[in-house]
C-alpha cells in the first residue's frame, strides 16, 4: 500500500513556476514508477509526466516539454514536478501517481493516486 500527498499548489502569475511536491508512504517507493497527471475543470484526467523507478529516463506529454521536468529522490519518498513558463491552459487540479510493473501515459496503468493540488495560472 502507497499513499501520496500532493503539496505546493497555488495561484501564479501565467510565466511563472511553481514546484510540486508528490510525498509518498511506504517502505517500497523506489519499487514504483511515478506520474504526474492533471485534470482542468469540465476535463478528462491527462497525463503531464512520468519517471521510473530508477529515476531514469523520463516522459513528458507534448504540451509540457521543455517547461516542465519531473524528477524523484527515493531516500526521501519524494517526486516533484518544476514547472516553469506556466501558462493559463496549465489551469488544473495536479495529481501524482504511482505504478508497479508499468510505465506509461495511461491512468488505468497507476494503482494509487494522491488527493490532488490545484494550480492556478492567470494571464
Amino acid at each position: 500500500q502507497v499513499q501520496l500527498v500532493e503539496s505546493g499548489g497555488g495561484l501564479v502569475q501565467a510565466g511563472g513556476s511553481l514546484r510540486l511536491s508528490c510525498a509518498a508512504s511506504g517502505r517500497t517507493f523506489s519499487s514504483y514508477a511515478m506520474g504526474w497527471f492533471r485534470q482542468a475543470l469540465g476535463k478528462e484526467r491527462e497525463f503531464v509526466a512520468a519517471i521510473p523507478w530508477s529515476g531514469g529516463s523520463t516522459y513528458y506529454t507534448d504540451s509540457v516539454k521543455g517547461r516542465f521536468t519531473i524528477s524523484r529522490d527515493n531516500a526521501k519518498n519524494t517526486v516533484y514536478l518544476q514547472m516553469n513558463s506556466l501558462k493559463p491552459e496549465d489551469t488544473a487540479v495536479y495529481y501524482c501517481a504511482a505504478a508497479l510493473g508499468y510505465y506509461g501515459r495511461g491512468v488505468s496503468g497507476y494503482d494509487y493516486w494522491g488527493q490532488g493540488t490545484q494550480v492556478t495560472v492567470s494571464s
